[in-house]
């Protein structure tokens, strides 16, 4: 192993046994080097890997910080790397999604408040089949995030926010506006909302899968037919 690595090992053990929690300051440099038993450099390419995946922030003439470690900050670089993919790559972060969507809506419906119910309403009555690409990757965005949110677990919610960002959602709705396709899909948001209303999680689950797997599926022969 690396000595950098063996230091960020060793850091996020103290994060872990609670040595350090979450916005406490690390030692200065010199202390952390000699009690890590590594050199000054080797510990700096440490904090600046932990620093990418939002471990650590350093604040410049303070010093080294725990983040909070919430799991929308955890998981930001998910986001970055997603974005980066291309088109075939997709296909892999859908099959992702059509595993857990499901699982959070029919979580959603059996404990879905009212007032993130009308939310949701108030969602479908903003958007129809004459919006623009940008309102429709908006709407999109936040149907699928409120519906996963109030499932109720924050490391799902900042998973699948990060498995369907902005710029993959914009690369499928654009395919789907071609295709004459806007229509059926906010149908389905419609049938999966309902569902969920009604509390009837089994139903919830199954019109997501579909739901997810029919786009899955447009975008697998889009893919094929540009070869």
């Amino acid at each position: 192993m690396a000595i950098t690595d063996e230091v960020i090992l060793q850091i996020k053990n103290m994060i872990v046994s609670g040595r350090l929690k979450p916005g406490d300051r690390l030692l200065p440099e010199k202390e952390l080097s000699e009690e890590l038993g590594v050199s000054r450099n080797s510990l700096r390419e440490a904090i600046k890997a932990l620093v990418v995946f939002r471990v650590l922030d350093v604040r410049q003439g303070d010093g080294t910080y725990v983040t909070s470690l919430e799991p929308d900050i955890l998981l930001e670089a998910v986001s970055f790397v997603v974005d980066l993919h291309d088109d075939a790559s997709i296909l892999d972060l859908f099959a992702v999604r059509r595993i857990l969507e499901p699982a959070a809506a029919a979580q959603a419906a059996l404990q879905i408040s009212s007032d993130e119910i009308t939310e949701l309403h108030t969602l479908m009555h903003q958007i129809d089949e004459s919006s623009s690409i940008e309102q429709l990757v908006e709407h999109d965005l936040a149907f699928h995030h409120q519906i996963v949110a109030a499932a109720g677990n924050g490391y799902l919610t900042s998973l699948l926010d990060s498995l369907s960002s902005s710029t993959v959602r914009a690369r499928v709705w654009r395919g789907l506006t071609q295709d004459k396709a806007i229509e059926r899909t906010l149908s389905e948001h419609k049938a999966i909302l309902a569902a969920i209303e009604a509390k009837d999680t089994e139903l919830a689950k199954a019109l997501t899968t579909v739901h997810v797997s029919g786009v899955e599926q447009w975008l697998r022969l889009a893919l094929d037919s540009s070869k």
